[in-house]
């Protein structure tokens, strides 16, 4: 054989692959590495459209439930985590104007679902997306950087998915985790159910003067609701909700203004605050996809559903996307069946798409309750908030929830393998 067609065959060869992960965030990398990490024979391949390296500059940090913490210490990659990952101890919510001198309390949770165990820890998005990076590269996990996915063909017993360098990938199955904008979920034919409600989330970390003891603030304000969620160190990570013309006009200011802005909502009780780095605005809405899966291709993470923070759950969400459809193509493979095959991603569909939408109203319904200053709608949450603050039982429940630790969640998520 001709050094030529040695060649031709091992570029062929490394164009082939068992599963084909487009996009490279955090539900892509934890679909991939949980898979891997159980089926190590699979070739695992992940098309990263963004810039290499661009995951180390996001200035952002997420929320962690205590069930994908669980998760990610499953997986290898807590240990990496955790020393930069900041507890909840202690949730407290407001609901008030932002011009009142007193912001009463209307409910507090304990940060615990269990003795030493916190309901969700805050975690800078750079440190989640750097322990998954690592954990994939020992793992065998194959990276295409820099390289999207222009388009793909279903065929009956493959998908042949076709690059930006014009190169062709033949997998068995192709999973879209591509983000809200999914080019490869309107490829599929996959309509969406979609609002927007004219608001937009401010996105910033702030350095203040006095320890935050690990407490996370939600105030309730007419314009949106104002979460203030703390990091490691003397810093906090908001995530401040306006109508789109205001977060416009607060982003455009200099960081002189947009402190005093910061002030009136965060309050004074942590001392003098310094934005750090970046402030962001992001467009809020509801977004649902219709379907999870076509035949031999599945949605995650925000390709399959975009909620509003409020209740601070759509990560979290993405992340049991990941853990259910790797669970579905572990115990396929098991099977020796076909880890493409309709009936297998149907399992994962109807396993995901209940508790999405669930979710989806949930936290449309607190979305429309409470960016408001309707006079009957407020003295209703005020009720509401003080009858749940009074029923241990019942705040309980909603800390279970808010932790991912429900019923029928897949088994990475009760921290146990696949």
């Amino acid at each position: 054989m001709s050094a030529k067609k040695s060649q031709a065959k091992t570029e062929q060869a490394d164009l082939t692959a068992d599963l084909v992960i487009a996009g490279a965030g955090y539900v892509g990398l934890t679909t991939a590495v949980a898979v891997k990490a159980a089926s190590p024979h699979l070739n695992v391949t992940i098309v990263d459209g963004a810039p290499a390296g661009a995951w180390k500059k996001d200035p952002r940090a997420s929320a962690i439930a205590a069930a994908a913490s669980r998760m990610l210490n499953q997986l290898g990659c807590w240990e990496e985590i955790l020393p930069e990952a900041e507890p909840i101890t202690e949730m407290v919510i407001t609901d008030s104007r932002t011009s009142d001198p007193v912001r009463p309390v209307f409910l507090t949770f304990d940060g615990e679902v269990e003795p030493g165990e916190p309901f969700a820890h805050m975690v800078e998005n750079r440190v989640l997306n750097g322990a998954l990076h690592k954990r994939a590269g020992e793992l065998g996990i194959k990276f295409i950087e820099a390289t999207s996915v222009d388009g793909f063909e279903t065929l009956p017993q493959e998908v042949q998915v076709h690059l930006s360098t014009g190169e062709t990938i033949h997998t068995k199955l192709l999973v879209a985790a591509d983000g809200a904008k999914s080019k490869l979920r309107d490829l599929a034919g996959i309509k969406t159910v979609d609002w927007e409600y004219g608001q937009s989330g401010i996105v910033c970390n702030v350095s203040h003067e006095k320890p935050h003891n690990g407490v996370a603030i939600e105030h309730f304000l007419p314009s949106g609701p104002f979460a203030i969620l703390p990091l490691k160190g003397n810093r906090c990570s908001l995530v401040w909700s306006e109508r789109t013309a205001d977060a416009e006009r607060l982003i455009s200011q200099d960081d002189f203004i947009f402190e005093a802005e910061l002030e009136q909502r965060f309050g004074h009780h942590l001392g003098p605050l310094r934005v750090e780095g970046m402030k962001r605005a992001f467009p809020l809405g509801l977004s649902l996809s219709r379907e999870f899966v076509k035949p031999r291709f599945a949605l995650v993470g925000d390709a399959a559903h975009r909620i509003h923070p409020v209740a601070g759950q759509g990560l979290n969400l993405g992340f049991k996307d990941a853990a259910a459809l790797a669970q579905v193509i572990v115990e396929t493979d098991r099977l020796g069946l076909d880890i493409g095959s309709f009936a297998a991603l149907e399992r994962y569909q109807a396993w995901r798409r209940f508790d999405t939408v669930r979710m989806g109203v949930t936290s449309d319904v607190l979305t429309r309750l409470f960016s408001n200053d309707h006079l009957a709608l407020r003295t209703a949450r005020t009720i509401g908030l003080g009858l749940v603050d009074r029923l241990p039982s019942l705040k309980q429940f909603f800390i279970r929830q808010a932790s991912g630790l429900t019923q029928d969640i897949p088994r990475l998520l009760q921290g146990e393998q696949i």
